[in-house]
């Protein structure tokens, strides 16, 4: 027999007993842009019956809260669980969580905060667990639970060596009162965390039995592709579907809202409809937008007075008394999000009920989505959390889950596959935005800087409070080095481009700019970017541990093979620490990156292998952007449609990565972000140590070209 034995533990008296909380998502927001933005509310409890499922036959079954998305949750929090628990690891098994409050009011993984705002209230869960089982053997050999002890989902009578496995034990465990005190394992007898595991989805994933959003398959499926505006804000004037219609296959054409519809038996069928669909459009008051006017508007901006984002001192009367100034500024693209797996929502509506069948970040997301959308009631609403290939902060839950329902309610009772093409995924990304930057330090007699200021435009993405985007400025209104007068402005352009988180946010283009700039004022004051660097660090320790370990294992010191030159970033992300050395040569006017050492401080690891998993694809993530990542507007359209226009790195240039990370007793600050921002200013800056040239504006082919 396979029952599985759930602990069955009130709520209230969970709470009574323990301090357990939900964390980062008790955020009392409805959407994703404000959900980094919003503080905390009070936390709700998390529950041992919520996460801990118990079979007879001893089969353990973690209930996994945090979406997978190729970031490693899957594992690290399973082993979080299991390392308290103290159950087989071999016998555990993993599944997705549904919608539910125990899992936090905005369940999700943002920010990289799956590990932060899990690593508590998982060993906790654990272990309240692994002493109700305790407890329960105990009781039935008449024994004082102290002689007793776990191991491998058995418990052990010390003194006899008889034992009990947990599933002969888990039904009379969920009868039992939580334990007033939750007693956690010393780090000292960890068999799991900290150690490097292997990836509890790669065997699925290898040998094709995962199951991501695309290949969901429901019996009587139909398939749907949408036709939306080329112009972004454009409105449908008119359509005529007859050709599509004549089409094998097609079995409907309507319009919703986000565009015209083409129902099919099949994807293919669906798409060779939308290429006959005639539509007419208005474009609307994009009609003419142009990335030339986006760059102007911006450079515009940053040249007059903006909101005031950080003031401390008085760095404007310092600069202008100062031996000199010395002033840069720098741009970045938009950039696509470009996951492997480009978007798609199952849905299947009823008069009654609406499911969804997708691979997202934000189930809590999808959720309020399909509530809104259906407009049902919650209760009637259900999400099913599949494999994501990949996401970094396109995959909030909004757009295609809204799609896909529009769809199934006009064909109600039938499940519909709403799949978007790569061209689709390119074309309707939300982006990460543009941004420009006008720096200018004030310089002493010595050559050192003493003020710094700054005045940034960039599209809001998280939302304006009081007028700034704090995501937008993220990495500039917190700025580490030590400046004692530090003025930042921030300006909303106003341009009419969806935007939105894209993997390390507002990091991703703030620390190109403020570790360019670094190093140019290091190049003023005529000192080493790493001297300059640890003087400006000082009361930083974290950040200056990282920045210390990258120069090391990179050898900054030591000389280079004739044509190499190396360059380095440092930045705090998300409460996590990193520095790169990018290890660089030119060959016939192109970049070419050898090498990348990376430091990494998180605080505390679960898995060494996922940090270096995460390290690894933060820095090809992000080096494929800073390369020739750009999207790029004409005449209102975006001129880029699939990867033969937005190339990624290739295998072949792949560099070495090193990563070497920080012993830490602190708490876990996450890692899936983390790596991404430090990586462009590395290359860039190792560029100018080559050149001579400083490189100022973002992808670094086209600035080596021009």
């Amino acid at each position: 027999m396979n029952t599985v034995l759930p602990f069955k533990i009130d709520r209230r008296r969970f709470l009574k007993a323990s301090t357990i909380t939900a964390g980062g998502f008790m955020l009392g927001t409805a959407w994703l842009p404000d959900l980094l933005a919003q503080p905390p509310r009070a936390p709700a409890p998390l529950r041992p019956d919520a996460f801990i499922h118990i079979g007879t036959d001893d089969v353990v079954t973690l209930i996994i809260h945090k979406p997978e998305v190729g970031q490693g949750t899957e594992t690290s929090v399973a082993m979080l669980l299991a390392e308290e628990l103290e159950c087989d690891w071999s016998k555990v098994r993993t599944e997705f969580a549904p919608i539910d409050a125990a899992y936090g009011a905005m369940q999700g993984s943002v920010g990289s905060s799956g590990i932060r705002t899990s690593y508590d209230p998982m060993r906790r869960t654990g272990a309240a667990a692994r002493m109700m089982l305790i407890q329960a053997a105990a009781t039935q050999w008449g024994i004082d639970p102290v002689r007793c002890r776990a191991e491998s989902s058995m418990v052990i009578d010390t003194e006899t060596n008889n034992s009990l496995s947990y599933g002969s034990l888990a039904e009379a465990a969920a009868l039992l009162e939580v334990p007033s005190d939750i007693v956690l394992k010393d780090p000292s007898q960890y068999r799991l965390l900290g150690k490097p595991m292997l990836r509890r989805d790669a065997p699925a994933k290898i040998n094709g039995t995962a199951t991501y959003g695309i290949d969901m398959n429901l019996p009587g499926m139909v398939y749907a592709v949408v036709a939306r505006t080329p112009v972004p804000g454009g409105t449908l004037l008119s359509f005529d579907a007859t050709a599509s219609k004549a089409v094998p296959g097609v079995r409907d054409v309507f319009e919703i809202p986000q565009g015209v519809v083409v129902v099919a038996d099949n994807t293919w069928a669906a798409i060779s409809g939308r290429r006959v669909l005639e539509m007419q459009w208005d474009a609307g008051e994009n009609a003419t937008l142009s990335s030339v006017g986006i760059s102007q508007r911006l450079a515009e901006l940053v040249a007059q007075p903006g909101v005031v984002a950080l003031d401390e001192g008085d760095a404007n009367t310092v600069a202008s008394n100062t031996a000199k100034t010395f002033e840069a500024t720098y741009e970045v693209p938009y950039l696509a999000h470009a996951p492997m797996e480009p978007q798609n929502s199952v849905a299947l509506v009823t008069a009654d009920s609406c499911e969804i069948w997708t691979g997202t970040q934000m189930p809590g997301v999808a959720h309020l989505t399909a509530v809104q959308t259906s407009g049902l009631q919650p209760a009637q609403v259900k999400i099913n959390t599949l494999y994501s290939g990949g996401g970094f902060g396109s995959r909030g839950g909004g757009p295609v889950v809204e799609e896909s329902i529009e769809v199934a309610k006009k064909m109600l009772g039938t499940p519909v596959k709403l799949v978007w093409s790569r061209e689709d995924d390119m074309l309707y990304d939300r982006y990460r935005p543009a941004s420009v930057v006008h720096f200018k330090a004030g310089i002493d007699a010595n050559g050192m800087p003493v003020s710094w200021t700054g005045r940034v435009s960039c599209s809001s993405f998280a939302g304006l409070r009081d007028g700034i985007d704090r995501e937008a400025v993220a990495g500039l209104a917190e700025i580490p080095y030590e400046f004692a007068h530090k003025h930042f402005e921030y300006q909303e352009p106003g341009i009419k481009v969806a935007t939105n988180y894209w993997r390390s946010v507002g990091h991703s283009q703030n620390t190109f700019f403020t570790e360019s700039f670094i190093d140019e004022l290091a190049g003023q004051a005529n000192k080493d970017p790493v001297a300059l660097r640890r003087e400006l660090l000082a009361n930083q320790p974290r950040m200056l541990g990282v920045l210390n370990l990258a120069a090391e294992k990179a050898g900054w010191d030591t000389p280079l093979p004739v044509g190499r030159f190396r360059g380095i970033a440092v930045v705090n992300c998300f409460g996590s620490y990193n520095a790169q050395v990018a290890e660089i040569s030119l060959e016939q006017g192109e970049v070419r990156v050898h090498r990348v050492i990376c430091a990494i401080d998180c605080g505390t690891v679960v898995n060494p292998a996922g940090v270096i998993q995460q390290a690894q694809s933060a820095i090809v993530y992000g080096l494929s952007a800073a390369l020739r990542g750009s999207i790029t507007f004409e005449n209102g359209r975006v001129q880029q449609t699939n990867f033969h226009q937005y190339e990624p790195l290739r295998m072949k240039e792949m560099p070495v990565v090193e990563v070497h990370m920080v012993a830490s007793n602190e708490v876990p600050t996450g890692i899936g972000e983390i790596a991404t921002p430090a990586i462009a200013p590395a290359v860039t800056n190792a560029i100018f140590s080559a050149t001579g040239n400083r490189i100022r504006k973002l992808p670094i082919s086209l600035a080596l070209a021009t």
